[in-house]
């Protein structure tokens, strides 16, 4: 879908819908009173039938109004002044795009400058209702026989003052590179794990280097794995007869003595719990446990189609974690690319296993900082639910900036606490390290674990096991979290 800026006056224009706001109380907003003058009052005359009272989420559609340009109008309830947060603003956007795809024209222009979201100026509103509508038309019906049929709407006008334009096309164009790559990251989190697997997931590597001439990728198979001495990532991987890959990527757009900043991600294309083998209810959704990557994957992306000046590593431990007789057991011990040794005591805990030695890999890039991101613990989920990620890490700094990017992106998350206490969960008495701490603290402990390999850098971990899809029925499917979060974290350092 193609979003356009413009600075002009409603009723010049040509559209099949122009959508306009109305406040509580049929209180009509600027766009509506110059409408209802245009057509002989046929607005305010509506409205003092009942039909709408200007709560949020009512919409009202008027067909042909006299002296107006537009094939139809739509009225929207925006509720009362000041008083929209982020989240019923999204929920008016989301309805504004139902009611249009629903109608016959092609395009469709809104006129909602004027509404007040609180704590957000123009490219702040602009990011989130551009992001909605380009996120709010995903499609992902590659594997049906009968396709959805084509959208009429092509096209939508956002219409802004002309002292606002600037910043209203930045927010567009950030909003859309981020819509573009919550998509990449859904379709690799919807995809089946029969054709989404590490070798896969190597493929689609290189074909964003061709597509992005910038982004330099190496793919390491088992071998080179096993040659790094990542004990670790390969014990996971070795039970599966798909072969585990480490994707690194490279984009260097900021200066040449410019540390990068890291973003490392889960990979795990099937998670079964290799022999500490899942129940089998629901099952089906460990194929998004390799949302950790596809996230990083997608940031990439929207990075690229910015060309932000900065420069970023991506790494991708990616593994497939299946029972087999060639499988890890509870009881191994396996040595890490770190040099320490880890008891493995449940091989449902595979992904800070993979995660711990990609950490250990990224050292060798000297980065700024390093963010890991991983569906790591159901404990998150129980913790926190299925809106808000887990943060935790060893820089209070990075984790401020995160939090702050979070809440400008509408995509938080929530620090939560890494004691030193909470480390002794992990203790072993046949290894340096056991893979889990206990029932307590999961994920906590989890990050625990993690901090142990991230001790000569800034590092950060964001838990995104609830936020990284939505469970179970027809609705269930990959979110494009946390996307916004670390391109918006991006987007601040590089002060774009």
């Amino acid at each position: 879908m193609e979003l356009v800026v413009k600075s002009v006056s409603p009723e010049t224009l040509k559209t099949a819908t122009l959508v306009v706001a109305i406040g509580e109380g049929r209180k009509l907003g600027v766009a509506a009173k110059q409408l209802d003058e245009l057509s002989g009052g046929a607005i305010s005359a509506v409205l003092k039938r009942g039909d709408l009272a200007g709560k949020v989420g009512q919409s009202l559609l008027l067909q042909s109004l006299p002296n107006l340009k537009a094939d139809r109008v739509l009225l929207v309830g925006v509720g009362k002044d000041a008083e929209l947060g982020d989240r019923p603003f999204r929920k008016i956007i989301s309805g504004i795009l139902n009611t249009l795809k629903g109608l016959g024209g092609s395009d469709a222009t809104l006129a909602l400058d004027e509404v007040v979201v609180k704590g957000r100026d123009s490219y702040g509103k602009t990011r989130l209702l551009a992001e909605s509508l380009v996120d709010g038309g995903y499609l992902f019906d590659q594997f049906k026989s009968t396709k959805a049929e084509p959208r009429a709407l092509k096209k939508i006008t956002l219409l802004t003052i002309k002292a606002a334009q600037a910043e209203v096309e930045r927010a567009v164009t950030h909003a859309t590179a981020i819509a573009n790559g919550m998509s990449f990251t859904r379709d690799l989190g919807n995809l089946p794990p029969n054709i989404c697997h590490p070798t896969f997931l190597g493929e689609q590597a290189k074909a964003l280097g061709k597509e992005f001439k910038g982004l330099k990728v190496e793919v390491l198979d088992e071998k080179k794995i096993k040659e790094l001495g990542m004990g670790s990532f390969y014990a996971v991987g070795q039970g599966s007869d798909q072969p585990p890959r480490l994707i690194v990527m490279q984009y260097n757009g900021g200066k040449k003595s410019e540390k990068p900043y890291a973003l490392v991600g889960k990979g795990i294309t099937f998670d079964t719990g290799g022999i500490s083998l899942k129940p089998g209810l629901g099952m089906d959704e460990m194929k998004y446990d390799m949302g950790g990557a596809a996230s990083v994957f997608g940031t990439l992306r929207a990075v690229l189609e910015l060309k932000l000046p900065i420069n970023l590593v991506c790494i991708l431990a990616c593994a497939e974690n299946m029972p087999s007789g060639g499988a890890a057991r509870p009881g191994d011990i396996v040595t890490t690319m770190s040099g320490q040794t880890v008891e493995i005591l449940n091989t449902d805990a595979e992904g800070r296993l993979v995660l711990c030695d990609a950490l250990t890999y990224a050292e060798r890039f000297k980065p700024q900082a390093v963010i890991d991101i991983a569906t790591l613990t159901g404990a998150c989920i129980v913790a926190l639910g299925s809106h808000t990620s887990g943060l935790l890490g060893n820089n209070d700094e990075l984790i401020e900036q995160l939090l702050s990017a979070g809440k400008a992106a509408d995509d938080r998350a929530w620090q939560l606490p890494l004691f030193d206490e909470y480390q002794e969960q992990l203790d072993s008495p046949f290894a340096d390290i056991a893979n889990i701490g206990g029932p307590k603290a999961g994920t906590i402990t989890a990050a625990c674990f993690l901090s142990r390999f991230a001790k000569n850098f800034n590092w950060a971990h964001l838990d995104i096991a609830g936020t990284a899809w939505t469970s179970g029925g027809k609705d269930k499917g990959a979110t494009g979290r946390p996307v916004p979060l670390l391109t918006q974290y991006l987007l601040d350092r590089a002060k774009a």
